[in-house]
């Protein structure tokens, strides 16, 4: 049995994506697209937009993928193109709102995953009024932390914890509604 070095293999794609050779840009295309799409489809709710964001993200990662220093995931490399890439569509489309509330409330969720479906969760995400939503995004999906948040939208930090605070009580109200309308109580 040969063991197959997947990380050198993937080196060996990128460097030829990085000479424009298609077939090699296509293989990274078919391997990240689905979870990029995925990506995309957390920020923007209609999945045609999405897939739009998606395919000029995947431009500007051909682009600059000479610019890839290997020091982390290709992968993750990839997922920072699509963030910004959606949060600057949303931008030009000026849907964001954001609220300069200071006040905020550490709050946590428990175990949602298993009682409701992604679909279910996604519903409730899409819900959220735009700033919350992406704030929302970025903090509990992408895992980035309130600073660098106020810095990638140009907010200040205590907006970036407020936005992520009132979307956190949406959210739990709800998902509230939800578990009664399940449990057939509403």
């Amino acid at each position: 049995m040969k063991v197959i070095n997947l990380h050198q293999e993937e080196k060996e794609i990128i460097q030829l994506a990085v000479d424009n050779n298609r077939f090699a840009q296509q293989k990274l295309y078919s391997k990240f697209s689905a979870k990029m799409l995925s990506v995309c489809r957390q920020y923007i709710k209609d999945i045609h937009l999405a897939e739009d964001v998606m395919i000029t993200a995947f431009m500007k990662v051909f682009t600059n993928l000479k610019n890839f220093e290997d020091k982390g995931s290709f992968e993750g490399w990839i997922r920072r193109i699509m963030v910004n890439e959606c949060i600057s569509y949303i931008r030009v489309q000026k849907q964001v709102k954001f609220i300069e509330d200071e006040t905020y409330f550490e709050e946590s969720f428990n175990n949602i995953e298993s009682q409701f479906s992604v679909d279910d969760i996604q519903f409730l995400i899409d819900g959220l009024p735009d700033g919350y939503k992406m704030v929302f995004n970025l903090y509990a999906i992408e895992g980035f932390k309130h600073q660098e948040i106020a810095q990638m939208l140009g907010i200040n930090e205590g907006t970036s914890k407020s936005q992520l605070s009132h979307a956190r009580k949406m959210l739990q109200a709800q998902i509230a509604k939800l578990k009664n309308y399940n449990n057939g109580t509403e």
